[in-house]
Order: C-alpha cells, then structure tokens, then sequence
C-alpha cells in the first residue's frame, strides 16, 4: 500500500454481487486491488462515510430496509452493532446532524438513526419526514421516491431529491426527526435523481434521470433556500434508446460537472461557466449500466452495474474529459466511494 487510501464498493447480492467490497486504490495509477469481501448484508447498494473516516455507513436496499455500520480503516470492515430498521427501499444516505439520514426510495421518506459520539448508530430511528405527492408520469412517478439525502455544504441543512415527486426538499432536525424547511419544484417529468454542490457552496446541480438534462440552481445556505436557473441536457442528440441518467460529480477545482447515463452508457462532460452548464462531449463509461459516478482527485470511478465492473478513469485538467485508465471485475456494481 502506498497511500493509506481504500475504495469501499456497494452490490446488489441479488443479482450475483460479492456485497461490500474493500479495495486499496494505488496512489500513481488510481487501479483498484480487492483486498476483502463482505457478503452477509443483502443488496448494500449505497455506502456513506463519517466526516472523521472511521465508520462507514451501508443501506440494504431491500423492501424492509437497514442500515448498517462498520469500523475501517484495515483491510475488511468491521460490524459494529446491529443494523437499524428505516424506510422501504433506501437507495442513498448520509450524515448530517449527529444522525444518519436514508433516502427511502420504496417508501418515499426520508429517515433519520441518532449516533454516539464516536459513530455508532444508536437506534431505533429517531423519526422520518414522509414526502407527499406525484409527477406526470404514472410508471415512476404515481407516488414519492426519495433518491438521495445529503447535507449541504455549511451543514445547516439537509437536502431531499425525489424522484416521484420532481422536487428538492431542504429540512433540519428537531429532536431527531426531520422537519421540511423548503420544498423546491423543478420541471414537471423531470425525475430528479441526484444533487451535487459546486465547491463555492453557492450553487447546485440536480441530474434528472426522466430527462436527461442537469438543472443548475442556486443556492443560499444562510436562508436554506434553493433557486432553479436553467436545465441542460447531459446527451448531444435524441437517445438512441433508454437514457436514464444516474450520478453526478463536481471536479474540486469546479469547473467541470460530469454526469453518467445508463442505457447510453456514457459520460457526460459539462464546463461551468458562471450559472450556465456547457455540453462539453460524451465518452463511453467502460460498461454497461453505469448506475454511480465517484469523483477523487483527477479521477473518476464508475460502478457498472450490468455489465459488472467499476472503470476508473484520468481527467484532463485542461479540458475535463476523462481517459479509461482500467477497471476491476465486480458483479452487480452499484456505487464506490474512497475513503
């Protein structure tokens, strides 16, 4: 090991995935070396890390859904306590006030697991927002479908994109439940899947998985108060077939905004440009199904989920469009974080 540095990969153990996998990321190359597998919790299809780095936070995406923590830091995980009953379906989670937070995507809400102080999940939940209402498109949209929670960069808040719903929620936590501060509708049919801060904090980007598009919006932390501007599309044409959008990242300099798309199996490359977005091109993920999109440094790491792989891949500084560096077999890949 040359840097300290650990990839932690989500699966679907339904489709055939190993579980949780830990990986050491080389510090020259950004390749990726399993060094263990964990395979007792069902489908932990997206992971979270505690701000210090020492506990990682699992969602079992099942129809009663868990979250789970485990101490890193070695080469395998470690449990540490029992895993804690939240909504139906969780598809994304984070931590935010001295809580987890999942984004239940079956049961439309978003759950809130106290912690102690040294991370550990407490238990029970200690509250849960359910979200309300629907969007025009009966398939996927009849009813709420949290996707993603997160807090925002001051830490004020924490940020709710629902899919069913088209709309971003800001909400804080009293006595540990969530409370909706703000609800913020963006396009009719849109399906805004997941959120991305620019690193100045005063502005964000909400992928649209319905529309395969980005909407730039502002943001104003000290007022919790979230402002769509303009929405731009993530493909140079009309998809040849299905397009769904899935994740998004930021560069840290915040000049690039890159997006991946399932089904057209790319990756977009966007230019900031003040409040605007510019399609700068499109490459091909390394798979098929690219279902998350991970920034570190001047790489990206991609979990396809079909095919069965995470690729990773080197950004040009100059331009943002990233290069196939390589990639490790990895059945039902469904997201990596470095840690």
């Amino acid at each position: 090991m040359t840097d300290g540095r650990r990839a932690y990969i989500g699966s679907f153990t339904t489709a055939g995935g190993p579980g949780l996998v830990t990986a050491r990321v080389d510090a020259h190359s950004g390749a990726l070396t399993v060094l263990s597998r964990l395979d007792g919790l069902a489908d932990p299809s997206y992971l979270a890390l505690a701000p210090g780095g020492g506990t990682l936070y699992a969602v079992s995406e099942t129809s009663e859904g868990t979250v789970t923590a485990y101490r890193v830091g070695g080469d395998e995980p470690e449990p540490a306590g029992p895993a804690v009953r939240v909504g139906g379906g969780p598809t994304h989670l984070g931590v935010f006030a001295g809580h987890v937070l999942t984004a239940d995507y079956g049961s439309g809400s978003v759950t809130a697991v106290p912690l102690r102080p040294d991370g550990i999940l407490t238990g029970p939940a200690s509250g849960a927002l359910r979200h309300t209402g629907s969007g025009p498109c009966p398939q996927r949209q009849g009813e709420p479908h949290a996707h993603q929670v997160q807090a925002d960069p001051s830490g004020r808040w924490a940020v709710s994109v629902d899919l069913g719903t088209d709309s971003v929620r800001v909400c804080t936590l009293a006595d540990g439940v969530p409370v909706l501060h703000r609800e913020t509708a963006l396009e009719p049919g849109s399906g805004p899947r997941h959120l991305a801060f620019h690193p100045d904090g005063t502005r964000a980007y909400v992928v649209n998985e319905l529309r395969p598009s980005v909407t730039v919006c502002r943001w104003d932390a000290a007022a919790g108060v979230l402002t769509p501007l303009a929405e731009t599309g993530v493909l140079p044409g009309a998809p040849a077939g299905d397009a769904y959008p899935s994740g998004i990242a930021v560069s840290r300099d915040g000049r690039f905004v890159w997006t991946a798309t399932r089904g057209e199996d790319v990756l977009s490359v966007l230019a900031v440009e003040g409040e605007d977005l510019r399609l700068v091109t499109t490459v091909p993920c390394g798979g098929h199904w690219p279902r998350a999109l991970t920034a570190h440094g001047r790489r990206l790491y991609v979990a396809n989920e079909r095919s069965g792989d995470v690729t990773w891949f080197t950004v040009d500084p100059d331009t943002g469009v990233p290069h196939r560096e390589g990639s490790l077999e990895l059945p039902a890949a469904s997201c990596v974080i470095i840690g």
